[in-house]
């Protein structure tokens, strides 16, 4: 199994006519993902490299089946766009954008809540979600994912960070282990899917056998996390926090990775991780390490 998305996940990609949302899901189809129509207003009856266009989510869904929806639009359009999908019923957006103001996304995040609860929003601001030999949704270089194996054991990965979450999968492979699935939640301040959630859906899969999360300085997910993995979590666990040398008050990088009045800090974050039973690794390949350690003594 695998979570969040399989082989049989149908995408549309919401802009796909453009610059990025052709690179990328040209991409994510040439890995075997099943990219079943583009969607870009006013270029209904088009197509992209034989992926057919229409002018609404709407249209694509009742034409395809599609089920999940890799939106590569602007900021200004971004928020119209993942509504948009979610009003169509479809069952998991993925969000690459960057720049969506918080308050744009916020609104999103309860629109979702409250109107449309059997849709899931991964980003914004994220890499997607790859299940290894089976889909992959959004920027992530598939290369890189080592496929799971049928006995294991295999690690799922949760993180805030995309380029650490590419190196966490390069880590992974180097030392052959399997990956089930890799999530990257995005490092905005209102992300649609939280770590909590992650966890939970790992802690359920069968083919998950071990799980690495990747967190930031910055908000209170990661101490979130720790207190769900204390009280539900029973796999074993490593971690990583990026930003132990972040000075207070600056934003490092994501809109959401900011220390303000002495919260947020990763030593805080690697101290409630460490409390609640999870292997710690004070850099990336450090974390990828003690995994390596965790699945051998699984295997």
């Amino acid at each position: 199994m695998s979570i969040f998305v399989n082989q049989d996940t149908k995408v549309i990609v919401q802009g796909l006519t453009g610059g990025q949302g052709k690179y990328h899901g040209l991409r994510n189809r040439d890995y075997g993902t099943q990219i079943v129509a583009g969607v870009t207003p006013g270029k209904g009856g088009q197509d992209v490299e034989g992926i057919p266009i229409f002018d609404t989510v709407a249209d694509a869904v009742a034409a395809t089946g599609a089920n999940a929806s890799f939106a590569a639009v602007p900021p200004k359009f971004a928020p119209d766009a993942i509504l948009e999908a979610a009003a169509a019923g479809v069952g998991l957006v993925v969000c690459i954008t960057e720049g969506i103001p918080a308050q744009d996304e916020a609104k999103v995040y309860n629109t979702l809540v409250r109107d449309y609860p059997n849709t899931r929003l991964l980003g914004p601001n994220c890499p997607g979600v790859i299940s290894p030999g089976k889909c992959n949704i959004g920027i992530t270089a598939g290369e890189i994912a080592q496929e799971p194996s049928a006995t294991g054991p295999n690690v799922g990965i949760v993180s805030r960070s995309g380029t650490l979450t590419y190196q966490a999968l390069y880590e992974l492979k180097q030392q052959g282990i399997g990956v089930s699935t890799c999530v990257g939640i995005g490092g905005d301040p209102v992300p649609g899917t939280s770590f909590v959630d992650c966890l939970a859906e790992f802690e359920a899969d069968p083919e998950t056998h071990a799980i690495i999360l990747i967190g930031e300085i910055g908000g209170s997910a990661e101490e979130e996390a720790a207190e769900f993995i204390r009280a539900n979590v029973t796999k074993p666990m490593s971690a990583y926090i990026a930003g132990v040398t972040a000075p207070a008050g600056k934003k490092m990088g994501h809109a959401g990775a900011i220390v303000s009045g002495g919260k947020g800090t990763a030593q805080g974050k690697m101290d409630a991780l460490a409390d609640a039973g999870v292997r710690v690794g004070l850099n990336p390949t450090e974390a990828g390490e003690r995994m390596a350690e965790i699945v051998a003594r699984l295997g």
